[in-house]
């Protein structure tokens, strides 16, 4: 059994794209912090069709946290009218590492 079992924490990775007044609106910055202050790992970038994707590991009920911040929060001046996810699953590791901003 590994430690994140033994404390009841199992690790998940999901990725996400977020829909809406998304880009321009420092809602990368805003992402990379949150993933920070939340302690997972992660990536996000901007994408051509206007939308935000990315992809965040770490403790199941942070990663669930981090969801409801990128469906409902996300950075002051965004507006987001829809958060899609997919591909959620449970992890053996982290399998990134740090949070940051593709290009």
């Amino acid at each position: 059994m590994s430690e994140h079992e033994s404390a009841g924490r199992k690790l998940v990775s999901v990725d996400f794209e977020i829909f809406g007044y998304v880009q321009g609106v420092c809602f990368r910055m805003y992402t990379e912090r949150e993933g920070l202050r939340l302690g997972l790992v992660g990536w996000v970038k901007n994408t051509y069709s206007g939308t935000v994707v990315g992809q965040v590991q770490g403790p199941a009920d942070r990663v669930e946290e981090m969801k409801v911040w990128l469906s409902k929060e996300g950075s002051p001046s965004s507006r987001i009218t829809r958060a899609s996810f997919s591909n959620q699953r449970t992890i053996d590791k982290l399998e990134l590492s740090g949070f940051n901003t593709r290009f």
